[in-house]
């Protein structure tokens, strides 16, 4: 038996119709003024679900880069302390040998000792430095100096070196420890015990502790260039892993314009194509609603 038809149902039907319309437009508008397809979950839940993903993928992946931004920050501040100390070492054996030399009197020695106390303080200076309020050579106690002028000789510093994440359960040490590089308290060749004998060697005459410190100032030495270099191969892998970052960001981008930015020249054909139709939904239903009980007893 066919339906019968109503006018009622005619109405309902075009009614819908014309929200369906209006929505579709509203959505071509909405993707025209913001340059994306996928604004709300509501719009594609699958799509949306990608977007966010990506999101906070691309948002992780910046963080990254902003550690590895640090780190390098930090070992290339620590390389300059250590070429400090470097150049206080050379300098310091340098005053040895001339110091050693029969030629030098007591009183060249005692010249050389009021050197030697300056490159002391400033070997002190050097333990002491600081990037940002961060000690660099004190471990993972960052806020405490390691050394004061009077007791670096005996000072210990923490042995935990600074670590930076660099990717997913990737972590990197960025610091080195104030021991590792000056020496540790009761070692032959620590910096401070070194500077502190051979300035007392200076003031007593004493000719064969000063050749002593000749010796003891290059083991050192070997150590902090040993130090140099660790800090250079974790810059060489820093900025390898930079790079890998830099070309997962291009990918993830990649991804999250395609799932999220919208196709500026298909949303406007689409959108005019919408909008004709609903102009045409309008002419349509200026003829189905206006029929009334009237029209029908014409």
């Amino acid at each position: 038996m066919p339906e019968r038809v109503t006018q009622s149902m005619i109405q309902t039907r075009f009614l819908q119709n014309m929200t369906n319309n209006m929505k579709r437009l509203d959505d071509l508008q909405e993707q025209l003024a913001s340059g994306r397809k996928v604004s709300e979950p509501s719009s594609d839940p699958v799509a949306f679900s990608y977007a966010m993903r990506y999101r906070n993928e691309v948002a992780q992946n910046e963080q990254y880069q902003r550690n590895i931004d640090t780190a390098k920050s930090w070992l290339e501040y620590t390389d300059t302390m250590l070429v400090q100390t470097t150049d206080v070492i050379h300098r310091t054996r340098e005053l040895a040998v001339q110091a050693a030399s029969d030629t030098s009197s007591p009183a060249a020695r005692q010249a050389i000792r009021a050197e030697v106390e300056q490159l002391y303080e400033q070997l002190v200076g050097i333990g002491n430095s600081d990037l940002n309020g961060n000690y660099i050579f004190n471990g993972q106690q960052t806020g405490k100096q390691p050394y004061t002028m009077d007791s670096a000789v005996n000072d210990i510093t923490d042995m935990l070196e600074v670590r930076f994440e660099i990717n997913v359960n990737v972590t990197l040490p960025i610091g080195v420890t104030g021991n590792r590089v000056f020496g540790g308290p009761g070692e032959p060749d620590q910096l401070f015990r070194m500077m502190k004998d051979f300035s007392k060697a200076l003031e007593n005459n004493d000719v064969a502790s000063i050749n002593e410190t000749v010796s003891r100032l290059s083991s050192r030495l070997d150590e902090v260039l040993y130090a140099r270099s660790s800090v250079g191969a974790r810059v060489n892998r820093l900025e390898m892993a930079e790079r890998r970052l830099e070309d997962i960001s291009i990918n993830l981008q990649n991804l999250q314009s395609k799932t999220e930015d919208a196709d500026i020249s298909e949303v406007v054909m689409n959108l005019k194509m919408s909008e004709n139709v609903y102009q045409s939904s309008l002419a349509v239903g200026a003829r189905i609603i206006r029929s009334s009980l009237i029209d029908f007893l014409r």
